[in-house]
């Protein structure tokens, strides 16, 4: 491991020794501490993650996806990461999910030191907390307090589910053109409320959209040959000249701040206000009236960072499995039964 992600993974494992205990349900921040010797898991999982992200920065939003992801479909228990012709990873939404050999590599090196021990789903839990804290530090565009996501303590303590299910996954996981009516009532049954959904989706502020998912939304909204009129004009020509009718397949920054799409911060929210807002779902927490009060304390706010933060942790205790529930996979893309099937010839 290099200098540089050695220092920041060291970082990394002294969060959890900061503050009081801390616990959610079953989950606690510093479950590993001394199961390990004296190993730090957490550091650890911070080197892999940041030698990552030193050589592509959108890791940020790609593990924060996959968190997300994972957590809402049979709750946080790693199930995403199951490989299978109807797993959760064949799904249509998790189509463009990335980030599923940054957990192999942080598996490999923790079963390396601590073998059966550490859980695929701490594990995604972990790697997004570190991916947030990585951009708030090594951030230079804004002071500290403005950039980044929250430096909050990850707990830990879940076990791995032993289904995946894409059939779930098409129905459970919520799409960019969902109503906000709609998204209240999917999070409220994950047991999160309206407040959390706002928060989360503020991860729109860094990442990348598919122009598939707003074509329709600039060319041709409602079948009316026009843009959607609640887009900006701007905003409208921007996206059509990086989105022409045929390609579907570029990519374009979530956040249309050109000064911090890779920046976790509060610019979403202020985009949303000017009618800047890419997915339709965004633009629309805008024009609810039960979101737009949230939207704009959140925009001329100075505590989103910490707010993001409370509401990940509340994220990553949906649906978790603890105690002797599940296992502890040996690898992170099959069960374990198939692992010692596998092994036995």
């Amino acid at each position: 491991m290099k200098k540089g992600t050695a220092v920041v993974g060291f970082i990394l494992g002294l969060l959890l020794l900061s503050g009081g205990p801390m616990s959610h349900g079953a989950l606690q921040v510093g479950f590993y501490r001394g199961k390990c010797g004296f190993a730090d898991v957490e550091a650890i999982v911070g080197g892999v993650v940041s030698a990552q992200f030193f050589t592509d920065p959108s890791l940020l939003a790609s593990l924060i996806r996959l968190h997300f992801h994972d957590c809402f479909v049979n709750g946080c228990d790693g199930s995403i990461l199951l490989d299978g012709p109807d797993s959760e990873k064949t799904a249509s939404p998790n189509q463009s999910v990335r980030g599923y050999e940054i957990i192999d590599q942080a598996k490999d090196a923790v079963e390396k030191i601590c073998p059966g021990v550490v859980s695929c789903a701490d594990l995604i839990a972990i790697a997004a907390r570190d991916a947030v804290f990585l951009v708030r530090v090594f951030c230079i565009c804004f002071p500290l307090e403005q950039s980044g996501g929250g430096i909050y303590r990850v707990q830990t303590g879940r076990r791995d589910g032993l289904v995946s299910s894409a059939d779930i996954a098409n129905v459970t996981l919520p799409g960019p053109s969902i109503t906000v009516p709609q998204a209240i009532a999917a999070f409220a049954d994950k047991g999160l409320t309206a407040v959390d959904m706002v928060l989360l989706l503020g991860a729109h502020s860094v990442g990348v959209a598919h122009c598939s998912f707003l074509s329709e939304r600039i060319h041709n909204f409602k079948g009316s040959g026009k843009p959607d009129p609640s887009m900006d004009q701007f905003t409208v020509n921007t996206l059509r000249s990086r989105c022409p009718i045929n390609a579907i397949e570029n990519t374009v920054n979530l956040d249309q701040n050109p000064f911090s799409p890779l920046v976790l911060d509060n610019s979403y929210y202020q985009n949303i206000l000017l009618r800047r807002g890419v997915l339709q779902i965004d633009q629309e927490l805008g024009m609810n009236r039960f979101t737009r009060p949230i939207i704009a304390n959140l925009a001329n706010s100075v505590d989103f960072p910490a707010r993001f933060g409370a509401a990940m942790v509340r994220l990553g205790a949906v649906g978790v499995l603890t105690g002797t529930q599940g296992e502890i996979r040996s690898s992170c893309r099959v069960v374990n039964k198939a692992v010692k099937k596998d092994k036995s010839g």
